[in-house]
């Protein structure tokens, strides 16, 4: 794909809506809220790298209650005709179809390729991936199981949508985040994740979430790793502008 010029791809990743309570996050959403009407006057793709939500679980006819502002602006984006496309992170596991239904919005369980202006992309959360974490990496196979999934949906929604917001929330249990502190570039699983990646196939830019770090790493004298931070602390996101891939702030 060419980017028009003068238009400009947006990245940006876990926000964590809902944490530690909906009021609390209120201003958070609001902020994003107002960056997302910014940039929808240049984007030509807007990329949401997973955990948007701290919880999110959808049942057949459910979803969690709340959120109305970013969603209702995620429709009129899309409705607009600007792509988006979300990436289900480590607390948003149970996407079912709702984005797509409902937003026209395509949502991606595993990372994918992209390619604008002639630069290749390798996108995804980042959740699971690399070396190590291997507590979490069983814990999500439980999660992801389809069994695990038609059961767990045999509850009510008020009682599953609460039990999966007191293991995100308050043990952490699905969360497999590391403590947010740079390991060095030679440390960081991702890093090392990409590098494997690169040796049977080169991509310009690894775009991922998760670590909510802003990092901007070096894998060779042509790849980069790009990590986009968060919605939490930092307020970062990516932009590409069909030359130059940056980390920014709002």
């Amino acid at each position: 794909m060419q980017i028009p010029k003068g238009k400009k791809i947006y990245f940006a990743s876990d926000n964590h809506l809902g944490a530690p309570t909906k009021e609390l996050s209120f201003p958070r959403e609001q902020k994003f809220v107002a960056w997302l009407d910014e940039i929808k006057e240049d984007a030509a793709v807007i990329f949401l790298l997973g955990d948007m939500f701290d919880m999110w679980m959808e049942y057949k006819t459910v979803v969690p209650k709340g959120f109305t502002r970013t969603l209702g602006k995620l429709a009129e984006i899309s409705d607009s005709g600007i792509p988006i496309h979300y990436f289900v992170g480590n607390h948003d596991l149970w996407m079912n179809g709702y984005f797509e239904e409902e937003l026209n919005i395509p949502v991606y369980h595993k990372p994918q390729e992209f390619t604008f202006n002639n630069t290749s992309f390798f996108i995804g959360h980042g959740d699971g991936l690399g070396p190590g974490d291997k507590g979490y990496k069983r814990m999500k196979k439980v999660f992801t199981n389809p069994v695990s999934k038609w059961l767990y949906r045999w509850l009510h929604p008020d009682i599953g949508i609460r039990i999966a917001q007191h293991l995100s929330v308050k043990n952490k249990m699905i969360s497999g985040d590391d403590d947010a502190k740079f390991l060095g570039g030679d440390n960081e699983w991702l890093a090392q994740y990409c590098k494997r990646k690169l040796e049977n196939k080169h991509r310009d830019f690894f775009i991922f979430g998760h670590r909510h770090l802003p990092l901007d790493i070096k894998l060779n004298d042509k790849s980069r790793y790009v990590n986009l931070g968060d919605w939490v602390s930092y307020y970062t996101y990516g932009v590409f502008d069909g030359e130059t891939m940056e980390l920014k702030n709002y």
